[in-house]
């Protein structure tokens, strides 16, 4: 596990170093938990976007985007149970005077014992190699066994304190587990108890004449009092879906692992209305077609794994986590939920207007059911670059760092280097940079030596460096280099526009999705 840490750490410093993710005002010494994305941390930012929004909205008949405003009506909240019910349970070490969510020290003592199971399965097939029957060792395993029982015991445990909301057992939990501050090291905590996560301000120019609003702890609703504006100005039927790529804002007390948990972040999401009665069907389909859209980037489908919810959220009759194996174990990226008619019930409830869809079909009205799938872009970022990041030995003496971004989302796709600062090459370099640059983001390096230049692409995510040299002026040739294999080839000048087109075309990925 600290072999791990310590990677995280250098994919944190990586993140700064290269122009990904800077701490927000950092000159004034920062802001907790917020951070402002660089150069390199945009581009890589606005391609996973672009890679959700067109899987969505282009590929998607039935869906269609909007942009609702992060003010809010405050009535809003209220119908949406945020103003009542949007806390987390939170616990002080007193010796540290650290502040915890009980929930998340909890869940890290469940993972613990995974841990521990994990560590037994690994000496055993070392042990046995090939003949090694991982099934049969957990049968028979009794360090296993003692271990499942009392994970278990604690997940049962935990569930039930969480559907319960009792704040008491999750402390006695903490205590009987003997779970201890990371910080102080003592057992010595305080009750839980609950915070409203919500940031509050003043919409107004006087005290008298001012009104409290909240900044939009979710995207979500802005989509639900959308519903009919888009429903009857776009005719659409149902099922149909509306996406939505925005900032959200919640005021996390405990918020840490870097872009992980974080209190001002970006959200994607998209709201699927389907008639009563078939939302499971639905949350079925969109957990496979969710779960699809990550593992087409190549990071490993056996980074990718499903996490079904303990606790329901007061709306939803089922919700799945997509989670991704991060340094700090796996942690969720995405959820998938089926939210019910709830959403859509209360605002008609609480606005007094009809919120109802007719079914020319049934030839009925109904409050559509909702499938939410929920993706958080910062998080979605991090997962990216902790599957990409990469320290590999080359030749005898020679390390190197690089990242293996998915081309298709690297933010530079091809650098285009002279040899020399003489003869003409830059020249050359630069008018065939004028023939790409209005395909691809591609960048001009002619600083140092070529390998220390390779180094410095490789450590962003370039897939392509390619040398102009002075054959190129002879026949027209550049040398093109591969970033994951380093392999170079010669190739024309002229090619280079199909080559990069077909590494790194978004086409191709989509065509993966179909």
């Amino acid at each position: 596990m600290a072999q791990q840490e310590d990677v995280f750490k250098k994919i944190v410093a990586h993140c700064k170093e290269y122009g990904f993710v800077f701490p927000s005002s950092e000159i004034y010494d920062g802001l907790g938990a917020v951070y402002d994305y660089g150069q390199n941390g945009i581009e890589l930012k606005n391609n996973i976007k672009r890679y959700w929004w067109d899987a969505m909205v282009k590929l998607n008949e039935n869906i269609v985007g909007i942009d609702s405003s992060i003010f809010m009506h405050p009535t809003i909240w209220k119908a949406s149970g945020h103003v009542d019910a949007f806390n987390d349970p939170l616990i002080d070490n007193k010796d540290s005077k650290k502040r915890y969510r009980a929930d998340v020290l909890i869940e890290e003592q469940i993972a613990k014992y995974d841990e521990k199971i994990e560590k037994e399965v690994a000496k055993a097939a070392k042990k046995f190699g090939d003949a090694f029957d991982k099934e049969k060792f957990l049968a028979t395993s009794v360090h296993c066994q003692e271990h499942q029982a009392k994970r278990d015991a604690l997940h049962a445990r935990y569930a039930k304190a969480m559907n319960d909301n009792n704040l008491e057992e999750l402390r006695q939990i903490i205590i009987d587990e003997e779970i201890a501050c990371p910080i102080s090291g003592t057992k010595n905590w305080t009750d839980v108890r609950q915070f409203n996560l919500m940031f509050s301000t003043e919409m107004g120019s006087t005290a008298d004449g001012s009104m409290k609003i909240f900044l939009r702890p979710e995207t979500a609703q802005g989509i639900f009092v959308n519903f009919l504006n888009v429903q009857k100005t776009g005719r659409m039927k149902i099922p149909f879906g509306i996406a939505q790529i925005g900032k959200a804002f919640r005021n996390e007390i405990v918020a840490r692992q870097f872009i992980f948990r974080m209190r001002e972040f970006e959200q994607m999401e998209m709201q699927f209305f389907v008639r009563p009665g078939e939302e499971l069907k639905w949350f079925e389909h969109w957990k496979k077609v969710r779960l699809n859209w990550h593992k087409a980037l190549g990071m490993g489908d056996e980074n990718y794994r499903y996490h079904d919810h303990d606790k329901l959220a007061h709306y939803a009759n089922a919700a799945t986590d997509i989670e991704f194996r991060m340094p700090f174990g796996f942690k969720e990226v995405e959820g998938i939920h089926s939210r019910t008619n709830f959403d859509l019930s209360q605002h008609q409830k609480y606005s007094g207007k009809k919120i109802q869809y007719f079914d020319p079909e049934l030839n009925e009205n109904y409050v559509p059911y909702v499938i939410e799938t929920s993706i958080g872009v910062d998080r979605m970022f991090l997962s990216i670059m902790c599957g990409a990041y990469t320290e590999e030995v080359v030749g005898e003496n020679d390390t190197r760092v690089v990242l293996k971004l998915p081309a298709v989302l690297a933010p530079v796709k091809a650098a285009i280097m002279p040899l020399v600062k003489k003869d003409g090459l830059p020249e050359k370099a630069r008018e065939i940079i004028n023939t790409l640059k209005y395909d691809f983001n591609v960048q001009y390096d002619e600083k140092d030596s070529i390998g220390k230049r390779y180094r410095r692409q490789d450590a962003i995510g370039t897939p392509f460096c390619i040398t102009v040299d002075h054959q190129t002026l002879e026949d027209g040739t550049v040398t093109i280099r591969e970033r994951d294999t380093m392999e170079q080839e010669r190739v024309p000048a002229s090619e280079l526009r199909n080559i990069i087109g077909a590494k790194t075309s978004f086409t191709e990925l989509f065509k993966k999705l179909s």
